[in-house]
């Protein structure tokens, strides 16, 4: 290669590197603008602004906050373990939102929403990204008790805590989400409303169901590393098992 051809590939070489790491750092500076500014971002929902790459950003972010998040907590069984669960934490939220999506934005389009598809989906893909990052804000705490303690019901009922507080965020966020990005008309507002509640409530039981289903994320110390657990008992049994043993009713 010549000093010429070498002068010419390096400069060409040094940009496409400045704009891989411009690019993701856009993906995370959408994540902090809705953050920072939750009512202005909302607004740029509401009024169909770069939902494209809004939707591109949230879900390469909140996968990566997930999947840091799920490594953690495989930790306490194994990096076979650690693996799985940093996939399959990702997908869990994304396929409750899935699963959940379409009812919610028929329901809202027969009762006079005017809003697409594409903004119902930036609304609840928001709050799942709201979600992740508050995970992440959490993570080294769950490290610290990873390495600290070796009791594993109580780290696992930790983290379900720290899911259930990052979930009720999460939740009050698409409420409020939904409320601001809907159509200005009380009489149909009344009845979204009630519909949005009832897909709250519905959005945490698949939630919970399909995390039950997709188990082991955890993965108990004692037990081999399985890809998936064969279908017994329910998430809330086994919450209960594990209050428990740590009180030590069991």
């Amino acid at each position: 290669m010549t000093d010429e051809q070498s002068k010419i590939q390096n400069p060409q070489s040094k940009i496409a590197m400045i704009q891989k790491t411009s690019h993701g750092n856009n993906h995370f500076a959408v994540l902090i603008s809705l953050l920072r500014d939750r009512k202005a971002f909302l607004q740029e929902i509401r009024q169909g602004e770069r939902l494209q790459s809004k939707i591109i950003s949230l879900l390469v972010c909140s996968s990566i906050c997930f999947a840091l998040y799920g490594t953690i907590i495989g930790l306490s069984h194994s990096p076979a373990q650690a693996l799985s669960s940093a996939i399959k934490l990702p997908s869990l939220y994304l396929l409750t939102l899935l699963i959940c999506l379409p009812t919610l934005y028929i329901f809202n389009t027969f009762f006079g929403s005017n809003r697409s598809l594409a903004q119902h989906f930036v609304i609840v893909l928001s709050a799942a990204s709201v979600i992740s990052a508050l995970l992440f804000g959490f993570a080294p705490v769950s490290l610290f008790f990873l390495i600290t303690t070796s009791h594993y019901q109580f780290f696992k009922l930790l983290n379900v805590a720290i899911f259930m507080l990052t979930g009720i965020i999460g939740v009050h966020f698409l409420y409020n989400g939904i409320q601001l990005i809907s159509d200005e008309d009380p009489d149909e507002q009344t009845i979204r409303t009630r519909i949005l509640q009832f897909w709250l409530v519905l959005y945490g039981f698949v939630g919970s169901q399909l995390g039950w289903t997709l188990r082991p994320i955890f993965g108990s110390p004692n037990a081999p590393f399985e890809l998936f657990r064969q279908m017994q008992g329910n998430i809330y049994l086994d919450i209960v098992k594990a209050v428990s043993e740590i009180f030590g009713f069991k």
